[in-house]
């Protein structure tokens, strides 16, 4: 299953024509573009600017695998979307369980996912999830994740490892705390606490959202939180993923208190 998404890769320089009509009609040998082919099937999967950096399947795979068996995360899911422009693995930790209603056990997640085609960064996330209907939709919460961007000018890749390990020991930490999150039940003055850890400006907003989904536990605190920092926030700032790091240390905290 897994080896279906390796398939191998390369680079090829876009030539072409100049649009200028006054220009000289010369072959172009650069650009600024080239085209990223599968090399078993000669299939183009896209075309991306220069300032695409390339990292293959195998590589992220290659990385990861070592780290995941030692974890002794099972394989889920390796899926390639498309021609192979997306690839999607999944696996699951068997040895950890989170019990979310009586006899009612998620084993955790990790998720990697990369593209070709500049549609997905290079990202890493844990999570417990379930499949509820046929259309795809799932329930559950994002416990820890890292994102590498495609780009020659940003992407640094050498820490992958110790990113992968992180999301690991992050969920394992999650699912062994996951009971006292659950049972602790909520105090009022940490419902205020989070509210201030949000911006002033989302301050109504987040106090008419948690009035509506009436948070019970330090569980389903957290869950409110991460889908505001996920959902109604802009992820495009370094001030949400701040706040996003900041959430889970100050749950479980107010949950031991």
């Amino acid at each position: 299953m897994i080896e279906q998404t390796l398939f191998p890769v390369k680079e090829v320089p876009a030539v072409g024509y100049p649009l200028d009509d006054n220009q000289d009609v010369t072959l172009l040998d650069e650009t600024g573009y080239k085209f990223i082919v599968r090399e078993d099937n000669g299939k183009v999967l896209s075309c991306m600017t220069n300032d695409y950096k390339l990292v293959n399947n195998k590589q992220i795979i290659d990385t990861a695998a070592p780290i995941l068996k030692e974890h002794k995360a099972e394989l889920k899911e390796a899926v390639s979307l498309g021609d192979g422009q997306k690839t999607v693995w999944k696996w699951i930790i068997p040895d950890v369980k989170m019990e979310v209603a009586k006899d009612d056990f998620m084993n955790p997640e990790i998720i990697i996912k990369n593209s070709y085609d500049g549609s997905m960064q290079v990202h890493i996330l844990s999570g417990a999830f379930r499949l509820v209907c046929s259309n795809g939709m799932i329930i559950g919460n994002v416990i820890e994740k890292h994102n590498y961007r495609h780009n020659i000018n940003s992407l640094n890749i050498d820490n992958l490892d110790e990113s992968i390990e992180n999301t690991i020991i992050q969920a394992r930490k999650v699912a062994e705390e996951f009971p006292m999150l659950k049972d602790k039940k909520l105090r009022q003055k940490h419902i205020v606490e989070l509210i201030k850890l949000f911006p002033s400006t989302m301050s109504e907003f987040i106090t008419q959202y948690l009035i509506a989904n009436k948070p019970k536990d330090y569980w389903d605190l957290f869950n409110c939180a991460t889908y505001l920092t996920s959902h109604k926030m802009n992820r495009k700032y370094n001030t949400t993923h701040r706040l996003e790091s900041q959430i889970y240390p100050n749950v479980t905290k107010w949950a031991r208190s």
